[in-house]
């Protein structure tokens, strides 16, 4: 046996610490298919945990064309997509989600994450200036800090805070603002109007990160900047294809200047192999399925209501939700870890979420409901939440 010493070794004090935090997890394991009602580390559970809104993971018409698509293009595109990966049914995918957010062009990457952080790290330098949202996801924080420009900060959705950053910048400096669409941790809406208006006063690039209300918000699932109706008036959009859409991946939406630029600097798209033919085609489906079978966002909505009521009846602390995230805040991390292990050996999937994901003290349990959830699914689960909820003190 080596008797080098081990480098790495340190991170055992590290993960010591999260343990004493109440802040470390174990990944929890589905077996199966990723339904509403799941089996994760072999126990039968409903699944408050999962981006899956609308139930597409698992929906007929998806599940076909993908295995369609495996038999007449493989499993593979064999290469990034500007050497020989740009599969026809890339450019048919980008040319229908172009359509779609009504803008002129599209690019999809393999995450909404290499989304976020290509983008802004390709159209950004040291020179220029990023004022951002305090909450905004960690992959527009991380394409910040890739881009080199400062960063300024505003607080949570205070727009007249942004306008005293942007009053004190240079007018001819380019001026990004970003917001998220939808919160991820919160599952509060950006104010896109007042920010958009900032954005038209000040001469800055307008920029939306729509993950979370792709599929959710909007006419069709077509997001916030639909929702908002603010077409016109936000010069990047981005959102997923992982969420609602069911599959993988994310995409920018935007002029076909901004679009044929990202071909050329956005890094995570020139040095990723592309899309595989199922899942291309998949989302193609998914795309299908929102334009022609409203009632799934119906079922959506109808059940986040229902389970809103609830958890607002039980008397929990549900912050400023306006969406299917719905947090469910106990402060900290240890108490919400517990909170969640006890719902789980009850049948209920509900992750905690602790810092840095969210501040300390606002952990949390991070709940959101799906289509296919049945009235019986969210009833049970509100039952367990009440029970571990008075037994921990909680409620």
């Amino acid at each position: 046996m080596s008797s080098r010493p081990d480098p790495l070794g340190f991170l055992n004090a590290e993960l010591d610490s999260l343990k004493s935090q109440g802040l470390y997890r174990t990944l929890r394991v589905l077996e199966g298919e990723a339904l509403s009602h799941a089996v994760y580390d072999h126990t039968s559970v409903v699944n408050l945990s999962s981006n899956n809104y609308l139930g597409f993971t698992t929906h007929p018409r998806l599940r076909q064309a993908a295995l369609d698509a495996v038999r007449e293009f493989g499993v593979g595109s064999g290469a990034v997509r500007t050497i020989s990966g740009t599969m026809a049914m890339h450019v048919e995918l980008e040319r229908r989600l172009a359509t779609f957010k009504n803008v002129e062009a599209v690019v999809v990457f393999q995450s909404g994450f290499a989304a976020n952080a290509g983008t802004v790290s390709a159209i950004l330098n040291k020179d220029d200036v990023i004022i951002s949202d305090s909450l905004n996801h960690a992959s527009i924080i991380d394409g910040c800090r890739l881009s080199k420009a400062p960063i300024k900060v505003f607080p949570h959705k205070d727009v007249d805070a942004a306008r005293a950053i942007l009053q004190d910048l240079p007018a001819a400096q380019r001026k990004l603002l970003i917001t998220d669409g939808v919160f991820s941790m919160d599952g509060d809406l950006g104010p896109l109007p007042a920010l958009c208006d900032l954005a038209d006063e000040f001469g800055c690039i307008m920029m939306v990160d729509d993950a979370h209300a792709s599929g959710v918000f909007g006419r069709q699932g077509r997001g916030t900047v639909d929702h908002f109706g603010c077409h016109g008036r936000v010069d990047i959009q981005v959102g997923t294809l992982s969420k609602a859409i069911g599959s993988l991946g994310g995409y920018v939406a935007g002029t076909g200047a901004l679009i044929d630029f990202l071909h050329h600097r956005a890094r995570p798209f020139l040095f990723s192999t592309s899309h595989p033919p199922a899942v291309t085609a998949a989302c193609i489906a998914a795309l299908d399925v929102l334009e022609s079978e409203p009632r799934w966002m119906e079922q959506l909505w109808d059940n986040t209501r229902f389970f809103k009521a609830g958890l607002t009846a039980l008397g929990f602390n549900t912050g400023m939700s306006e969406s299917p995230i719905t947090p469910v805040i106990v402060g900290e991390a240890a108490l919400a870890a517990t909170m969640s292990d006890k719902l789980f050996a009850k049948g209920v999937f509900a992750q905690s979420i602790g810092f840095p994901t969210v501040a300390r003290g606002q952990a949390r349990l991070r709940t959101i409901v799906s289509a296919t959830h049945t009235r019986e699914d969210l009833q049970f689960a509100l039952d367990r939440m009440g029970e571990v909820g008075r037994e921990l003190g909680v409620i």
